[in-house]
């Protein structure tokens, strides 16, 4: 016959179990997610129309932050050290290529982007990022 105590040793064992498993997973997980390369979306633009810019400043953030974009870059200050400074720069990071891509093709993002075709001059690419631990120090 088993005993009470002996059910809730058990109990206790199998509970420890699916904790650690569940941690150890998760450390997969994170290890996985901190080898996947992030991508920037790059723009280098010169505001030809500031009053027209306006609404594309105002609407931008709410197009890009569904997609996990953030500012990396926002304009500041920019010390040339070969060939001609762009006028402004802005990146915007995002998890990954994928989602960097999905933010451009979006129905919102392609709604404001004539507003930004008609108040600046840019030059616009995604680029991927290298992993943000590299693989030889999660060794």
């Amino acid at each position: 016959m088993i005993s009470f105590t002996h059910i809730k040793s058990l109990q206790i064992a199998a509970l420890a179990a699916v904790v650690l498993s569940g941690c150890a997973a998760d450390a997969v997980h994170t290890q996985a997610s901190a080898t996947k390369a992030p991508a920037y979306y790059v723009s280098e633009f010169e505001v030809t129309d500031p009053e027209g810019i306006k609404p594309y400043s105002a609407q931008v953030d709410s197009t890009f932050k569904p997609f996990g974009g953030y500012y990396f870059v926002r304009g500041g200050q920019v010390n040339s050290l070969e060939g001609e400074p762009g006028k402004r720069i802005v990146m915007i990071a995002f998890p990954s290529l994928e989602q960097a891509q999905a933010w451009y093709d979006s129905p919102a993002y392609r709604a404001i982007r004539p507003i930004r075709f008609k108040s600046a001059k840019s030059r616009v690419y995604i680029v991927e990022g290298a992993p943000l631990v590299p693989e030889h120090v999660l060794r």
